[in-house]
Parts: C-alpha cells; sequence; structure tokens
C-alpha cells in the first residue's frame, strides 16, 4: 500500500467503492441541481387543448383562398376568445373568432391568422383578412408538448430551469431527488489560525478549510467546516470522531510521513480501512484514502494548491456520484500550448493554465510559477493542463489536455487520463 499509485487507478479505486445516498422530497422550489429520484409522468395532455400560438383570429383555411390585401376575405366575428376561458360558439362557413395567445381553439377553426394580417370592418362585427393562411398556421397541437400517462422525467435526470418547468407544468409541487452529502471538512496543524484571528510570526491562516468548503458547494454538497485540529492525538482524535458523523469526511495535511502526520494512524485506530496514500501525481502526492463503512474519508495534502487539485479529481467525481449524478468528471479537450513546460517523468502533472479561444482554437499557457503553496495560481487559472507522466515536459505548439474549473466545466461520462 505504501507504492503510489496512478492517477486513474485512484480515481477508479476511489468510484467503484462510492455508494449512492438515500431518497427525499424536496418542494419544487429546492430542486435546482438535484438529482431526480423518480419518473415524473404527465398526468394529462400538454397542452390539454388545441391553442393559439398568436395574437388573431381563429378561422377555417378553406374560407381564405385567394385572400391578398387588395382583394381580403372579409368574416364574421361571432366570438372574442381571452385566454384562460373556453370558447362557447362554433366557427362556421364565413365566420371567425378573436382568440389571444394560448386560448383554446374553437370548434370548427382550423387555422390561425395574425392580428397584423387583418383589418377591422363594419365597426369590429367583421374582419377582413388579407392572406391566404396555409391550413394548421399557429395552432399549438393538444399533447404536443406532453401525452397523458407519458414519462416525462427519468430518474438520474439533473434538475435544471427546465426541468423545473416542466414539473411544475404537470402539477407537482415536490420532488424525490438523492440527498446532498454533507461533507465533514477539518484542517489539522499547529501553525493554523481563522481568518480575523491575531496572526503570530510562526502562523498561517486556514484557506484550505474555506476553499474546501466552498468547493464542496459547487459540487452539490454541504459542507460542515470543522475548523482546526492541532497536531496532538487527542485533539485530532475529538475532531476525527465528530466528522465520522457526516456521509464524507475531507482532511487537509497531516498525511505525509512527517513526525507530527498522525491522520492516517488516527483514521484508522478509529476503524477506517485505508485503501491508498499516495498517488503518482504531482501536486498532490500524499493522498489518503479509506472508507468506514460505505463512508468515503479523503485525507487530501496540506500545500493549499494540492489540497485543491486533489479534491478536483477526486473528490468531486465521488460527491457528485454518491448525490446521483451520472457525468461526474469535468471534459477535458485538446488545446495549443503558447510555451514550453518543463516536468519531470514518473508522476502525471497538473499545471495551473489560462485557456483561451483565439481564431476558433483553444490556446493554452501556465499562469506562472507552479509551485503547490502558490495559491494564486488556482485563482489565476481557468483549467488545469495535463502533462502525462511517461513525458518530460511539453514544447509550444503541441496540444496538451485542459480540464476546465469552475463554471466553465461541462460534465463529462469520459474518465479522463
Amino acid at each position: 500500500m505504501n507504492k503510489s499509485i496512478s492517477v486513474r487507478e485512484a480515481r477508479d479505486r476511489i468510484l467503484e467503492r462510492i455508494r449512492l445516498l438515500p431518497v427525499e422530497r424536496v418542494a419544487l422550489g429546492e430542486a435546482l441541481g438535484r438529482v431526480l429520484a423518480e419518473t415524473l409522468i404527465a398526468p394529462r395532455d400538454q397542452p390539454p387543448w388545441d391553442n393559439s400560438a398568436m395574437d388573431g383570429f381563429a378561422v377555417r383555411a378553406a374560407d381564405l383562398a385567394g385572400a391578398t390585401p387588395e382583394a381580403p376575405a372579409v368574416l364574421d366575428v361571432v366570438e372574442d376568445i381571452p385566454a384562460g376561458r373556453m370558447p362557447k360558439r362554433t366557427v362556421g362557413p364565413g365566420e371567425s373568432a378573436r382568440i389571444m395567445t394560448g386560448a383554446p381553439l374553437p370548434a370548427g377553426a382550423d387555422t390561425i391568422v395574425r392580428i397584423e394580417d387583418t383589418h377591422p370592418a363594419e365597426a369590429g362585427s367583421r374582419v377582413e383578412i388579407r392572406v391566404a393562411a396555409e391550413l394548421g398556421r399557429d395552432v399549438r397541437r393538444a399533447g404536443e408538448d406532453l401525452r397523458a400517462g407519458a414519462p416525462v422525467l427519468e430518474p438520474g435526470k439533473l434538475i435544471g430551469p427546465a426541468e423545473i418547468g416542466v414539473t411544475a407544468a404537470i402539477g407537482r409541487s415536490f420532488v424525490d431527488v438523492l440527498v446532498r452529502p454533507v461533507v465533514a471538512i477539518l484542517a489539522t496543524g499547529d501553525e493554523l489560525v481563522e481568518p480575523g484571528e491575531r496572526l503570530e510570526p510562526h502562523q498561517i491562516v486556514n484557506s484550505n478549510g474555506h476553499a474546501l468548503a466552498a468547493l464542496v458547494r459547487e459540487a452539490g454538497g454541504v459542507p460542515r467546516n470543522l475548523g482546526i485540529a492541532r497536531d496532538d492525538r487527542n485533539d485530532l482524535r475529538a475532531k476525527l470522531k465528530r466528522a465520522l458523523t457526516a456521509d464524507v469526511v475531507v482532511t487537509s495535511a497531516g498525511v505525509s510521513v512527517g513526525d507530527h502526520d498522525y491522520v492516517k494512524e488516527i483514521l484508522e485506530e478509529l476503524g477506517t480501512a485505508m485503501t491508498f496514500w499516495k498517488v503518482a501525481m504531482k501536486p498532490g502526492h500524499p493522498l489518503a484514502f479509506g472508507q468506514l463503512g460505505d463512508k468515503p474519508v479523503f485525507g487530501l495534502p496540506g500545500n493549499p494548491v494540492s489540497s485543491m487539485v486533489s479534491f478536483e479529481l477526486f473528490v468531486r467525481p465521488a460527491l457528485l456520484k454518491m448525490a446521483g449524478h451520472r457525468k461526474v468528471f469535468r471534459r477535458v479537450f485538446g488545446a495549443i500550448l503558447d510555451e514550453d513546460v518543463k516536468t519531470h517523468p514518473g508522476r502525471t502533472h497538473f499545471l495551473r493554465g489560462i485557456v483561451e479561444e483565439r481564431d476558433g482554437v483553444a490556446r493554452a499557457r501556465t499562469t506562472g510559477p507552479q509551485g503547490s503553496g502558490i495559491l494564486r495560481s488556482m485563482s489565476l487559472a481557468n483549467a488545469l493542463l495535463v502533462v502525462p507522466a511517461d513525458r518530460a515536459g511539453m514544447k509550444a505548439g503541441e496540444t496538451i489536455d485542459a480540464m476546465y474549473l469552475g463554471g466553465g466545466g461541462v460534465a463529462s461520462d469520459a474518465r479522463p487520463f
């Protein structure tokens, strides 16, 4: 278990052990971004009747044969039909009905003429139709959107604004969805203080806990930030016991081989079965993964860039899978390097990069120095640039794999790297 494993092997070992969370019922207004856990069935046709797609006049197309602006067809207006009211009259030969968008089509009518193609005649009791409209024009047919009894949305569907609209259209005010994972986040180290606290010369601010909490929210999880555990076995044990009540545990630092790196030791003491703790990647080599029952436990590196990159590659896909997502990876695409990059073979390198489209081609460059403590490189980057483990760098002009970060990431079911 001491041997470093590849990024692909680490990711696959994690994902094959991830199980779905339970189902809960939520109000429709709370369902955005969740994954549907039931089949939604249309209770009736949508629309429930033929209706008008335009403000205008409901007519019989046969009555308009040969109509032109110079020789319009003149029809009697037998009814005014606003949206929200059913027609009361049948449209017969030589007749029409004034109709608003969305109003049901009256019996006998088969076509809508737009208001701009008409002109009132004889104080509004008749109308001049100045076009020969084709049969069925601007008529929305019953059931053209949804058919009664047909599935509307299937389990596993990610609920976006359109899905919210469709669910509301079938009259549902609640839906069954997969539970969002609660993620306990614990930073470790005697040198850490929280933002806003007094900072001594030997101390640094706990950025990891807050960055990881934000990453959890972005992935659809619920962060539970447990603050800082000191490099003390008793303090760490107590906080890890609290963390293990969540669905997922994410720690930062304490998983390397230093004299005060106790995280793996205490997790095992508490019953966590460790799967691996080294990955052949940079940044992020000292990364631990284990399970307490079905509960995933991630020990991320302490360097801030290593922590965030490791989360992107391993924790994020696991959280998405737990919450029912079928596409758990960010899409990887090719971009042309604008500069040489130097790496050492043996580990997959994830460089913080900026990808821009120029003349229809994706171009990539690094954010500058790539040290794992340079957190600003993550702020500047919109992508990770991937140099394979068997390469000693890449040259300008070569195509490099790039993975968008943040909101630019497109979900994919294709396993990267």
